[in-house]
């Protein structure tokens, strides 16, 4: 395989990883990108753009994040927080009080972003059609009873996360989330981020699918009493209604699908993008369009990495840990050291910043696995991170 881009003197070892993952854990077609302090140090890139075909991957394309959009949608009702126009401590019903209904005037804003919302599951799944119609999820959720009290537990809330994120931005804007972020961060930085696809950059985006590959030897952790998968099997659990809030699934190649914005799963991004992103979240970075101010302050990057959520998962069944809106460095999804906070995606997208090194990582793939938060190809290349860094 031939690897394209550079990597910083001393970064070679992530070069290295990142072949690897063609060579034994199957993928297809994908790109990482670093940045330390603001520039990048790793830029990366190989394989082809379609994982079902045989164009070449180029610097610029992009692929569907799928959960690492949570990460990215984040960012918008932290920024309202930190300008002073939402209340994480106000109830969700405040901005939306359709929301209200039967017995939700407890939810919080905090607990939209933290997973402690109690409301993970629709009883009556969207259609693939209804779901490209931003109005009807957050119509469902506002209808839907909650699955247990608000604050008292977490629960990945898959699917459901997007509409609570987008009514709440749309709200307090008059925008939704994919239109407010293009006009306040992923416009102006000039990044490579698309929630809500425009049709101008639809070329850019190649197909995505299934595939498989070896696990690395020796594992990255102690394998559950029950996993994830396995509980996705069950359809009666909250794992499998979770991910079926929207049912059967919309075909992620799908233009319509792309072109919607649903702030929980389909963001399109470059791995620069995606690790730029980060990067100014928590510092000053150098972009093709100069050089960017940091859009969190050091109180809201706090507000983004302090634990809110940990413990055995409602829905992802294993150990979690989660701040506000992002996912914290845990045996379920590894990052860099235990001040990380980003998002992985389900199959293999990853991105996240790490504060005391600062070092922000973006990688994205058109070959999805079965995993869901852990990833051996994103990990391989995470731990090659961690032993240039020598942590």
């Amino acid at each position: 395989m031939d690897v394209n881009g550079t990597v910083a003197e001393g970064f070679e070892p992530v070069r290295n990883a990142f072949a690897r993952n063609f060579d034994t854990l199957g993928d297809r077609g994908a790109a990482v990108a670093v940045y330390r302090d603001g520039h990048k140090v790793v830029d990366l890139w190989g394989g082809t753009k379609d994982v079902d075909g045989t164009a070449p991957w180029e610097r610029g394309t992009a692929q569907v994040v799928r959960s690492a959009t949570k990460g990215v949608a984040a960012a918008a009702l932290l920024l309202l927080h930190q300008r002073g126009q939402l209340d994480l401590d106000a109830p969700v019903g405040h901005y939306w009080p359709e929301f209200k209904a039967q017995g939700k005037e407890r939810v919080l804003v905090r607990h939209v972003l933290n997973h402690r919302a109690g409301l993970p599951v629709l009883d009556r799944p969207l259609t693939p059609q209804e779901a490209l119609d931003p109005l009807r999820g957050p119509e469902a959720l506002a209808g839907q009873a909650l699955a247990w009290e608000p604050g008292t537990d977490h629960g990945y809330h898959a699917l459901t996360y997007g509409w609570l994120v987008d009514e709440l931005v749309r709200r307090v804007t008059g925008q939704g989330t994919g239109q407010w972020l293009a006009s306040q961060i992923t416009g102006p930085l000039g990044l490579d981020l698309w929630l809500g696809l425009p049709e101008s950059e639809a070329y850019r985006v190649g197909r995505v699918g299934r595939v498989e590959g070896a696990e690395p030897t020796g594992g990255l952790r102690a394998r559950p009493k029950r996993s994830v998968t396995e509980a996705y099997e069950d359809p009666a659990s909250l794992t499998r209604r979770a991910f079926a809030a929207i049912s059967p699934f919309p075909d992620q190649n799908d233009p319509a699908y792309r072109a919607t914005a649903l702030p929980a799963t389909n963001a399109m991004a470059t791995a620069d993008g995606l690790a730029r992103f980060y990067a100014t979240l928590i510092g000053d970075t150098a972009g093709a369009g100069g050089l960017f101010t940091r859009l969190f302050t050091p109180e809201t990057v706090e507000l983004a990495r302090a634990e809110e959520s940990a413990g055995p998962d409602r829905v992802l069944v294993v150990g979690t840990r989660f701040g506000l809106g992002y996912m914290l460095h845990g045996s379920a999804s590894p990052l860099l050291t235990p001040g990380s906070f980003g998002h992985p995606g389900r199959g293999g997208a990853l991105g996240f910043a790490d504060p005391e090194t600062g070092i922000a990582f973006g990688y994205v793939t058109n070959g999805f696995r079965k995993t869901v938060t852990a990833d051996p190809r994103a990990q391989g290349l995470v731990r090659a991170v961690r032993g240039v860094l020598d942590l």
